[in-house]
């Protein structure tokens, strides 16, 4: 039982510093923060290719989170990443791999795709 309460607690401690050094590197910000910066930026969908097919954001190109490490050379470091996928925690993991590989100025959508209520495209 004690081994129990140290090893939920030592998991908590984990998600709890993971979650604020993540914060650092990552801004999640509102839809209409969103609207107002991507067209400047790139703006990547980091869901897996049939969802994009189902609606995505228009002018946002695909880039699912599966394959992100082998295209990075599609992105640039100079430009802001806008990040969404369909909730938060694909394109927070997709944030972590920017982070690490040197990207600086990256943001998420709050809430992912399913809280956007604006245009969408779908094929």
């Amino acid at each position: 039982m004690e081994f129990l309460v140290i090893a939920l607690v030592i998991l908590l401690a984990f998600g709890i510093f993971r979650f604020f050094r993540q914060r650092m590197y990552l801004k999640t910000i509102t839809e209409e923060q969103f609207r107002e910066g991507y067209r400047k930026a790139q703006l990547i969908d980091v869901r897996e290719p049939q969802e994009f097919e189902r609606g995505h954001i228009l002018g946002a190109r695909n880039i699912p989170v599966t394959q992100l490490r082998q295209r990075l050379v599609e992105l640039r470091k100079d430009k802001p990443v806008y990040l969404y996928c369909q909730s938060g925690s694909r394109s927070a993991r997709a944030a972590q791999l920017l982070h690490k590989k040197g990207y600086e100025d990256i943001s998420q959508l709050k809430g992912g795709f399913k809280k956007w209520t604006g245009k969408i495209k779908s094929k």
